[in-house]
């Protein structure tokens, strides 16, 4: 795929999707490291060991309607959420829809902010071992362990599905009720799960929704989770218009072989191919 870097830096125009990493870690609340994953998801990207053909056939190295603006400035402290949602922000106004390369979950919902009142309010599809719905975990509201807490108490959804959660405690199933979120719990997931979504779809993915013998390379190793194929086969079978995504959580410093690295690039991919299907 190393024809596809040459579009990097080019101008955001509308209808193009823009490939923006948004390295920030410091919601983590266990380890330290997606702060350096988008690199890593780039370079499995564009590696020359596979290429840039998705699933539909789409080729990404010849579309040009796709943009790899490289990463925000995320400045440290209490100022990053706002100059991610600034970031966004200005992508969006431009008239591009955004695939994000976290960075940690907490981008989440700085991203989901740039998008209230730019666009149509969404409907989010989330992939996680974790709900992420604690109203703060240590003394931190914007946790990577609470952005869907922020998101939902601000309305910047209209309907938030969870899909691969196998960790819910007592407090995450309350806010899940309060905040009425459909939640999909690995124990009761089927393999031909078809979501159905009316109006614009955002998707966020958390590379530890996957089980640990695909995606060992996370903080937070979860066993019992999705497999590869199995995620991407509900993003290949939803009903809905998607207009933008994230991809979340991979920790460079526990995928020494980059295979995360590799399956992180791999949903990037499909993600991509979905996002411009659906905007053509």
């Amino acid at each position: 795929m190393s024809s596809w870097t040459k579009i990097a830096g080019h101008p955001v125009s509308p209808g193009q999707v823009s490939l923006v990493g948004v390295p920030w870690d410091e919601g983590s609340s266990f380890l330290q490291g997606p702060v350096r994953a988008p690199g890593h998801i780039r370079a499995a990207l564009f590696s020359p060991s596979s290429n840039s053909s998705t699933e539909s056939g789409l080729e990404l190295a010849d579309e040009a309607r796709l943009r790899d603006v490289g990463d925000l400035e995320v400045p440290a402290g209490a100022a990053a959420v706002a100059a991610i949602e600034a970031g966004i922000g200005a992508l969006l106004d431009a008239g591009a829809s955004v695939l994000a390369l976290g960075g940690d979950h907490a981008i989440t919902y700085p991203i989901l902010r740039a998008h209230a009142g730019r666009r149509e309010r969404v409907s989010i599809l989330h992939f996680d071992a974790h709900p992420d719905l604690y109203d703060e975990f240590a003394g931190n509201r914007f946790s990577h362990a609470s952005p869907f807490a922020r998101i939902m108490e601000a309305g910047l959804a209209t309907r938030l599905v969870q899909v691969g959660i196998r960790t819910m405690n007592a407090h995450q199933r309350e806010q899940a009720r309060r905040f009425d979120v459909e939640v999909i719990e690995m124990r009761s997931f089927s393999p031909d799960l078809t979501l159905r979504f009316d109006g614009p779809v955002y998707v966020t993915i958390d590379l530890d929704a996957l089980d640990p013998a695909f995606a060992p390379g996370v903080s937070h190793h979860e066993p019992g989770g999705l497999s590869t194929r199995e995620v991407i086969g509900v993003l290949q079978r939803l009903r809905g218009r998607v207009i933008g995504a994230d991809v979340v959580e991979l920790n460079p410093e526990r995928d020494p072989t980059e295979v995360t690295a590799m399956v992180a690039a791999k949903l990037v991919k499909e993600l991509l191919a979905r996002i411009l299907a659906d905007g053509s």
